[in-house]
C-alpha cells in the first residue's frame, strides 16, 4: 500500500507530507483546490514525463517521494528491482523519488529518479508502475481498458493456472524446432545426394591411405635423383670393371711386390699400402655397386608413382583439405549418404513425437479454454448485476473469448481475450475505451473491479472524479462499491483487503471514506498555495456538509451529512 507522500515545491504545492491508510480514502474539495496536482505530483514519481512548469514559482528545483510498504514483495517489483540493482531489505517499504530541475536561461532543466537512495533511470519507475497504482479517470488508457492484460485476469478469475498449458507449449515447441531442422537438413543432403555419391565413389576408387602422401614424394624424390646420375654412375662402373681398371693394375702391381718384398724393408711398406688401397677401393666398388641399386628407377614406375602423387594432391585440393585427411573425408561423405538413407526414418519418428505433443498441448488449451468460457460467462452475469445502480442499467458487458489463429497461440493457450460494452440497446459490442466516455467508463471500470475482487491488479488503485455527472442513489451505489473493493465498510474494524483512493465531488462517496483528506487552496497577496489534511469526524461533517449545500452551509446539510454517515 501506499503510506506517505511528501511533496515540495510542486506548482501550488510549496511542501506538503501526507500519510494514507489502507481502505478507501476520499479526497475532496472546490474546484480549482489543485486536486489534479496530487495526481501530477504522483505520476511524477512512476515515471510520467517530467515537466519544468511543474517547479513551483521562483524555485530551483521542486521533489516527490512516495513510499509503500508490502506484506510480501509482488514479483514484478521484485524482478525490475533485481535487474536496476536495487537491494531493498525484507520488511523495507519501497522509497520512489524524483527530482526536478526548473529551466533557467540556456539551461532546459531536467530530472533525477531513485529508488531507496539509489540512482535509477526514469525507465525503472516506469517499469515499476503497474505494480503499484493504478488509475481511473476521465482520460484513462491503463489497467482494465488495456486489453492485453484481459486474458489474464480471466483466467486468474476462473482460478486456472497457464502452468500447465506454458508447459505443453514448451515441449510441443521443442519437438517440432527439432523436427524443422531435421527436414532442413534433410533437404540439404538430399539437393548434394548426387554429387555426395559422385564424391564418395571418387575417393574410394582413389582409396587414400594416411602417410601415402609422403611415401610416394620420398620414392619420387630419389627416383629423380637416379636418373639424374645415371650417367655418372654407369661411367664409374666401367671404370672399376675393366681389366685396365684401377683396380686390376694395383693387383697386378701387389702381386709383383710381393715377390720381392722381402728384399727391402720399403718394398714391405709399399705392399703393405697397396694392401690397403686395394681394401679401400673394394669397399668403394661395392658402395657405388649399392648407389646404382639404390639409385636404379624404372622410367614406368617413376610415371605411375608421380600419377598417382598428383591424383591425391589433385583431390585434396577439391574437397580442400590435406592429403592426409582424405580418408577421413570420405568417411564424412559416407556418413553423410547415410543419414540421407535413414533421415526419413528420423523425421517418420519426430513427426509421430510432435504430433503427440500437439494433441496434449490441444487438450490443456482446450481444458483452460473451457474455463475460461465459464468463468467469461459469471463475470458477464456478476458484472451486468452492477451496471443498473451504477445509472448504466442500458448498457451490457460481454467477455470475447475468441479462438486466434494457430500463429498466435503460445504458453497462454489459444484464446483471445476481451472485455466488450455496448452502452446502448441495439448498439455493436466494442472494446471499453472506444464506447465509454469519461464518466461511463469509470464506472464500468468500479463495476468489474467489483466483480474481479481479489483477482489482482496495483497495489493502489486510484479512481479520479468517477462520480462525474451522477448523484443521488448512483452516488451512492458508487460508494458502496468503493468501500466494498477497498474490503471493509467506512468506519474500519477489519482490515481492508485493499487501498483505493478517491477523487469525489459527491457527498455520498466521500461519506464511504475511511479517511478522509481535504484540499484547499489559499491565497496570501500574490503568493497561492495549495494545502491537504486529514480530516477528524467534526471537520468531515462540515466538509460533506459543504457538498451538500455550497458556499453556505446550513444547519439542514449538516444533518444531512450527519445522516450519510452514520448510514455508513
Amino acid at each position: 500500500m501506499l503510506t506517505s507522500l511528501q511533496i515540495r515545491n510542486i506548482v501550488l504545492i510549496e511542501a506538503l507530507d501526507l500519510d494514507f491508510r489502507a481502505g478507501l480514502g476520499v479526497l475532496t474539495g472546490e474546484t480549482g483546490a489543485g486536486k489534479s496536482i496530487l495526481l501530477d505530483a504522483l505520476g511524477l514519481v512512476l515515471g510520467n514525463r517530467a515537466e519544468t512548469s511543474l517547479v513551483r514559482a521562483g524555485e530551483d528545483r521542486a521533489s516527490v517521494t512516495a513510499a509503500f510498504e508490502f506484506a510480501e514483495m509482488p514479483p514484478l517489483l521484485a524482478e525490475v528491482l533485481e535487474d536496476a540493482g536495487v537491494e531493498i531489505e525484507p520488511g523495507e517499504p519501497l522509497l520512489l523519488r524524483r527530482q526536478v530541475k526548473a529551466a533557467k536561461g540556456n539551461d532546459g532543466g531536467g530530472s533525477k529518479a531513485f529508488v531507496n537512495g539509489q540512482p535509477v533511470g526514469v525507465a525503472v519507475l516506469r517499469a515499476l508502475a503497474p505494480a503499484l497504482v493504478e488509475l481511473h479517470g476521465q482520460h484513462d488508457d491503463r489497467g482494465l481498458v488495456n486489453p492485453r492484460g484481459h486474458r489474464e485476469l480471466l483466467t486468474r478469475y476462473a482460478g486456472a493456472d497457464e502452468g500447465r498449458v506454458a508447459d505443453a507449449w514448451a515441449a510441443w515447441r521443442k519437438v517440432e524446432d527439432a523436427l524443422a531442422e531435421a527436414k532442413q537438413a534433410a533437404a540439404d543432403a538430399e539437393a548434394e545426394q548426387e554429387l555426395l555419391t559422385a564424391h564418395v565413389a571418387e575417393l574410394e576408387k582413389l582409396h587414400p591411405v594416411p602417410g601415402e602422401e609422403e611415401e610416394l614424394a620420398l620414392a619420387r624424390a630419389d627416383m629423380q635423383k637416379g636418373e639424374r646420375l645415371a650417367g655418372d654412375l654407369s661411367d664409374l662402373g666401367h671404370v672399376f670393371a675393366g681389366s685396365d681398371g684401377p683396380l686390376a693394375q694395383l693387383r697386378a702391381a701387389a702381386r709383383k711386390l710381393d715377390r720381392i718384398a722381402e728384399d727391402h724393408p720399403a718394398l714391405g711398406d709399399a705392399l703393405a699400402a697397396l694392401d690397403r688401397a686395394l681394401i679401400e677401393g673394394g669397399e668403394a666398388e661395392e658402395a657405388l655397386a649399392r648407389a646404382s641399386e639404390a639409385l636404379a628407377f624404372d622410367p614406368k614406375v617413376l610415371d605411375e608413382t608421380e600419377r598417382r602423387l598428383f591424383d591425391l594432391r589433385a583431390a585434396a585440393r577439391k574437397h580442400e583439405v590435406e592429403v592426409d585427411a582424405l580418408p577421413a573425408r570420405l568417411d564424412a561423405m559416407r556418413e553423410a549418404l547415410d543419414a540421407i538413407t535413414h533421415s526419413s526414418e528420423r523425421i517418420a519418428m519426430l513427426e509421430r513425437k510432435a504430433f503427440d505433443a500437439g494433441a496434449h498441448y490441444h487438450a490443456e488449451a482446450e481444458t483452460l479454454s473451457a474455463a475460461r468460457a465459464e468463468a467469461a460467462r459469471r463475470l458477464d452475469k456478476a458484472v451486468a448485476a452492477e451496471l443498473a445502480p451504477l445509472k448504466l442499467d442500458a448498457a451490457k458487458f460481454r467477455t470475447s473469448v475468441q479462438r486466434l489463429p494457430e500463429e498466435r497461440w503460445g504458453p497462454h493457450g489459444m484464446d483471445g481475450v476481451e472485455f466488450l460494452i455496448a452502452t446502448n440497446p441495439g448498439a455493436p459490442f466494442a472494446p471499453l475505451a472506444k464506447i465509454a466516455s469519461g464518466g461511463e467508463l469509470s464506472r464500468f471500470i468500479l463495476a468489474l473491479k467489483v466483480a474481479l475482487a481479489e483477482e489482482g491488479g496495483a497495489a493502489v488503485i486510484i479512481f479520479d472524479e468517477i462520480d462525474r455527472g451522477v448523484g443521488g442513489a448512483v452516488a451512492s451505489a458508487i460508494g458502496d462499491r468503493l468501500a466494498r473493493l477497498a474490503g471493509g465498510s467506512a468506519g474500519g474494524g477489519a482490515a481492508a483487503a485493499a487501498q483505493l483512493l478517491a477523487v469525489t465531488h459527491s457527498p455520498q462517496v466521500a461519506a464511504r471514506g475511511g479517511s478522509h483528506y481535504m484540499i484547499a487552496k489559499s491565497s496570501e497577496g500574490t503568493v497561492t498555495r495549495t494545502s491537504v489534511r486529514m480530516l477528524d469526524a467534526g471537520q468531515r461533517v462540515e466538509e460533506i456538509a459543504r457538498m451538500l449545500s455550497g458556499a453556505e452551509i446550513t444547519p439542514e446539510a449538516r444533518a444531512q451529512a450527519e445522516r450519510l454517515l452514520e448510514g455508513v
